[in-house]
């Protein structure tokens, strides 16, 4: 079986009781709700690729301001006409501040959408659980860095 390790790194921007969120194909149609960031390139510091991601997926600049956490998931996935894959993906969760830019969708990407959204209304939204890992180390702000999955 291979095996594969992707790095990422995501961020956590609230202000005015509003999480700043962007939007992203769904498997099987439709679209969801997705932290900003996305994966590392080879060779560039997680730190640099927050921002870079942010930048690319919402048009704005941000300080990171700290390490909420880190997430790590495993999965196998098997391709047609291609030996299985073992997956683990590792995510780094940052907390931001805006201090520059216009909120604008991302051309050509793996986003078309960036917006604000209340956080009380976030439970409604259909998401990816990165968001809700997101929220919940930016609230609790544990001191492992990282939350209970439920079901393990």
């Amino acid at each position: 079986m291979r095996q594969t390790l992707r790095v990422a790194a995501y961020a956590v921007v609230v202000r005015n009781e509003q999480i700043l969120l962007a939007r992203s194909p769904a498997d099987g149609g439709g679209h969801e709700w997705v932290l900003p960031g996305g994966g590392m390139e080879h060779g560039e510091d997680p730190y640099d690729t927050v921002r870079r991601e942010l930048m690319e997926e919402t048009g704005y600049r941000i300080d990171v301001t700290g390490l909420l956490g880190i997430d790590s998931s495993r999965r196998t996935f098997t391709h047609r006409g291609r030996r299985p894959e073992d997956h683990q993906g590792l995510r780094l969760v940052y907390e931001g501040l805006v201090t520059g830019g216009e909120l604008r969708p991302e051309t050509n990407g793996s986003t078309d959408l960036a917006a604000w959204h209340d956080l009380g209304a976030v439970a409604e939204l259909r998401k990816v659980s990165m968001v809700d890992i997101g929220l919940e180390l930016w609230l609790e702000r544990p001191m492992t860095g990282r939350v209970a999955k439920s079901g393990g």
